[in-house]
């Protein structure tokens, strides 16, 4: 594990949101959320409204930003976000899940600990300058963003769709290389 197991959980789950919200869309209905909250394992508050489908779906453009910005830009972008939430970091520990932070209370919105957590997973990627874990796909079609938690730091794309269209494009590519220098081909 490159990050606390927190850390990682704060930037799967924003780089979710911010995938989500492109097409295709999977994040689109009140189900999508309910869905997107049990798999990134969050607790507290969860209305379960379409308002707050729409207030989760609203943090894409600023999860985006600070996600791909350099780390000069992502520091004053978490500064603000703790900011605007009044943040408090504290330890916690609930169901399985060991001590870990949180920054607001668990009866604070959902999209609200969404983006405090997310600053706060930020605030271990610039201190440790890890900020090149975090990029564009390389897929040319795609705006997904990729967390690359690997240790090689190999992944380049948002997703197995990504993956498996590019690779099948390279494949065509070296059989029509192949084709077009063998006359027998």
């Amino acid at each position: 594990m490159l990050f606390a197991h927190d850390t990682e959980q704060s930037l799967r789950a924003a780089v979710d949101v911010v995938n989500a919200v492109e097409p295709p869309e999977t994040l689109d209905t009140v189900a999508d959320l309910d869905a997107f909250y049990a798999r990134h394992r969050y607790t507290g508050r969860h209305d379960g409204t379409t308002a707050e489908l729409a207030q989760v779906r609203a943090l894409a453009p600023r999860l985006r930003e600070l996600l791909l910005a350099d780390r000069d830009d992502a520091a004053p972008l978490v500064n603000a976000m703790l900011a605007e939430a009044e943040a408090t970091p504290r330890l916690v520990r609930h169901g399985d899940e060991d001590w870990h932070v949180h920054a607001v209370g668990d009866d604070a919105p959902l999209a609200t600990r969404i983006l405090v957590e997310t600053a706060m997973a930020m605030i271990d990627v610039v201190r440790a300058d890890e900020l090149s874990r975090l990029s564009g796909c390389a897929d040319a079609d795609c705006d997904g963003i990729v967390l690359d938690l690997s240790r090689n730091r190999s992944r380049r794309y948002c997703s197995t769709a990504c993956t498996n269209r590019n690779a099948q494009a390279a494949l065509r590519a070296r059989r029509a290389g192949r084709a077009g220098r063998d006359p027998a081909g």
